[in-house]
């Protein structure tokens, strides 16, 4: 373990800000604790900022990324209670020194939490930016609230899912109950998850262990299983992270939206906010949207230095 990643996982055991993607234990359970290190900057001893990565080396190449599961990584900054002119100053000056921390790289990519806004530093350093979004519901305290906020047609399908079709909703302590149904994760085709069994197995045993993630499974008065959703949380938020279908059952029962709602109303319990955990696709942004979530930008960043590799992304988006 090098010097800066114990530092930060120290960072980690104290400070909430940080996000679940991006503290010490969840990158060491996605990809493992000698793949990914930390740019760090000290003052008086003290951590005010850190930006974790995932080193890999892909065909001789060096890439900078971020884990296969998760909400994304970026800078923290310990500077956020200064007046603006002055935090922008800062910004500017711990991000330039986390930049230049970095080691030598031939791609670098990550998806920022959405909280983070300044992204001016690194154009200024060759960087650049692609806007995604993600949907959350900022407020979880009222949930009369949250209720009244849904679409209609969405109160219509969790209603039939439990009135007419007698579905219910159940938790179980068994990450192999929900994998198979995880493996058919997509309300749309074109989506397909990122990570491997053993990746969510890793997952799940640091989430349970530190009492932060809930598995629910819809299913019928047979037993059969129609939807699943994988809930994990921290002090600030949670997290749709993982979630599937069983593409025997009938699409129409409203399974999906009853088991998302029985998400929503348990994490109100837990956290303050609920983050759908972002998707460009267009079904999928319907369906969030659906249950009167709020849309957030947050920044792909990138930076490609080698001039085959980036000759090699030019040829394929063609």
């Amino acid at each position: 373990m090098d010097i800066n990643q114990s530092k930060y996982r120290e960072l980690c055991e104290t400070e909430l800000s940080i996000p679940l993607s991006s503290r010490a234990w969840w990158l060491d359970a996605t990809v493992g604790a000698d793949r990914w290190s930390v740019a760090l900057v000290e003052r008086a001893g003290k951590v005010i900022a850190a930006m974790p990565y995932v080193k890999k080396t892909r065909y001789g190449f060096v890439i900078l990324t971020q884990p296969p599961a998760g909400n994304g990584l970026g800078p923290w900054l310990a500077c956020k209670d200064a007046k603006p002119t002055k935090l922008l100053s800062q910004q500017k000056e711990l991000m330039t020194n986390l930049i230049e921390q970095l080691p030598r790289f031939d791609h670098f990519v990550q998806a920022w939490d959405y909280n983070n806004t300044n992204w001016l530093p690194f154009f200024w350093k060759g960087y650049r930016q692609t806007t995604r979004y993600t949907y959350i519901l900022p407020d979880l305290s009222d949930e009369t609230s949250l209720w009244s906020a849904m679409q209609p047609t969405v109160k219509q399908d969790i209603r039939k899912a439990s009135d007419r079709f007698n579905l219910r909703v159940r938790h179980t302590d068994n990450i192999d109950e929900f994998l198979p149904l995880n493996r058919n994760v997509g309300i749309d085709p074109k989506w397909r998850r990122g990570y491997s069994d053993n990746v969510a197995r890793r997952i799940d045993a640091a989430c349970k262990e530190r009492g932060k993630r809930r598995i629910f499974i819809v299913e019928d008065e047979q037993g059969r299983p129609h939807y699943s959703a994988y809930l994990v949380w921290d002090e600030q938020s949670a997290y749709g992270l993982m979630g599937g279908a069983n593409r025997d059952m009938p699409s129409n029962t409203g399974a999906g939206s009853y088991c998302i709602w029985e998400t929503i109303r348990f994490a109100s319990t837990v956290t303050k906010v609920y983050d759908f955990s972002g998707s460009m696709l267009e079904s999928v942004e319907r369906f969030f949207r659906g249950f009167g979530a709020v849309q957030r930008p947050y920044f792909l960043i990138t930076k490609t230095p080698s001039r085959a590799l980036s000759l090699y992304q030019l040829m394929r988006s063609r």
